[in-house]
Formats: C-alpha cells, structure tokens, sequence
C-alpha cells in the first residue's frame, strides 16, 4: 500500500496518494468522505495502466482543516496544484461537490486538463419546488442532509447513507461507517461537513459553459439528491458547450456510484480515459 503524500498549499496541506504508472488521472471525492471512497476503484484504474492520485479534499481525511473556505473554486485550485506538483495533464474524477470543482479546474485551466468525469455532480444551483417532494427518496435524503447540517450529528450523516445506497452496500460497510465516524470525530471534520453542504454551486453552475475539454457525466438511476437524477444529468449536459458532454446511467445506483457499484463505474471510465487521457 502507498503511503500518504502532503502538499503544502496556502498554509494548509492536502493528503493524496500515487499508485501505478501511465497517464495521469486524479481523484476527488465528496463531501463527508475521504479517499476511501475510490478504493475499488483504484486498484482497477492502475491494472488498466493509468497513474492514479486519489485525493483527500481540503478538510477530509488526511488533509487539514481550518481553511478559510470550503467552495467548489477552493477545491478546483488544490487539484490543480496537485496536478502541476504531479506533472500534467490529467484527467480529473469528482463525486458531488469535486463534480463542480472538476468543472471549474477544466475551465480555469484547460492546459492542464484533458477530459473531467463528474460521479453525482452538485454542479448547478439546487432549487427545491413542491413537485420534487412528491418523491419519497427525495425526501427522505433532503430530511437527512438537512438534520445532518443542523445537529452536526454523524448518527444523521449515516442515515442519510442510508438511502444514499439504496439496496446494495459495498461488503465492508460496517468497516466504512466505522472509519468514517472515526474522521468525522476529529476536531473540525464535522464543521467541514457542515460548511461544504452550506456551499451553493453557484460558482460550478458558472463555469460550465466555459469547458472545452470532453466531460462525462454520470448519476445513479436511484440517487436520491435529485427527484429526477437523469434530467439533472441531462441540464449539465445541456448547460456545457455543445457537443462537449456525454451523460451516463448505472442502473440501481445511488449517490455514491464508484463505491457502490464500482465495476459499472470503472467500465464507464475506461472508454472515455483510453480516449482522452495521455501521458
């Protein structure tokens, strides 16, 4: 196993972890989480023949807290620096709130980046209207999230996870809900949590017409962050520049698609890294 790598960066340092030889594709996960999240994951990409970074986001993991702020335009600028310090270009991986970040690093600096894959993205500006709370799923995730940002409550965090992984758990789940109420014990995890879900995505929802590298987005058919995940997949694709953006499904999946269904996942990256990324 690879030993954690820190990388100073304004004052803070952020974790990540090399493994494997080949192009260049980094990883970035979502709130809450750490890189954990990719371990089934990376041990494919790098059979594969890719050089994989697996990021800890700023105030997860192994990477520290106490930075100023937690926006998608804070953690687009410490994954561009790790892919200068790496040596560029990449490909560039994020789930959820590194959906936008990857949106935002493609646009603000194109040189570096060949292709972006966004698992689950918070990409545009969320707006809650009364037909979506028609869908239980829906509901239940929102009530859980938001009692989550209001107690700080790591009990509320898992059960939002819950749903969040409808039927199928990954075989070490008790494992994961262990080590993650283990860092979101850590002083100021949690209030890292709190701050990201606070963090509208405005600035991602911004960006996106200015990508003009190849972008795949992909949702799980049973995500329950959106009544309708494949139509909030389809208006980042339209929002993107024509021809720009591609939309994937995984059937059964939820909000965590590269943990809960990784194989299916994977199978979704290959293509597009065969076609996009290079060395």
């Amino acid at each position: 196993m690879n030993s954690s790598q820190f990388l100073p960066i304004n004052g803070g340092t952020i974790a990540y972890e090399v493994s494997g030889e080949g192009p260049l594709v980094v990883l970035a996960h979502g709130m809450g989480d750490s890189r954990n999240a990719y371990r089934f994951v990376v041990p494919q990409l790098v059979a594969a023949g890719y050089r994989v970074a697996n990021v800890d986001v700023r105030g997860c993991g192994e990477s520290s807290v106490g930075w100023p702020s937690y926006t998608r335009t804070d953690i687009a600028g410490d994954l561009l620096a790790v892919v200068r310090h790496l040596g560029g270009p990449a490909v560039l991986v994020g789930h959820s709130i590194s959906g936008g970040a990857v949106t935002i690093a493609a646009a603000q600096a194109p040189e570096l980046i060949e292709g972006i894959v966004e698992l689950a993205p918070f990409t545009r500006k969320q707006a809650i209207n009364l037909g979506d709370l028609r869908a239980k799923t829906y509901r239940a995730g929102m009530l859980r999230l938001v009692l989550t940002g209001v107690l700080g409550s790591v009990k509320w965090w898992h059960r939002y996870f819950d749903v969040a992984y409808p039927g199928r758990k990954p075989a070490d789940w008790s494992d994961q809900l262990r080590d993650n109420a283990a860092m979101l014990g850590e002083p100021g995890r949690m209030k890292v949590l709190q701050r990201m879900g606070q963090t509208p995505a405005t600035d991602a929802g911004a960006q996106l017409g200015n990508v003009r590298c190849p972008a795949l987005i992909v949702e799980g058919s049973l995500d329950p962050d959106w009544a309708d995940p494949r139509a909030e997949g389809e208006a980042i694709v339209a929002a993107l520049p024509s021809g720009v953006g591609q939309l994937a499904i995984i059937e059964g999946a939820g909000h965590y698609p590269h943990t809960q269904y990784p194989d299916e996942t994977v199978a979704l990256l290959l293509p597009f890294l065969k076609a996009y990324a290079r060395a």
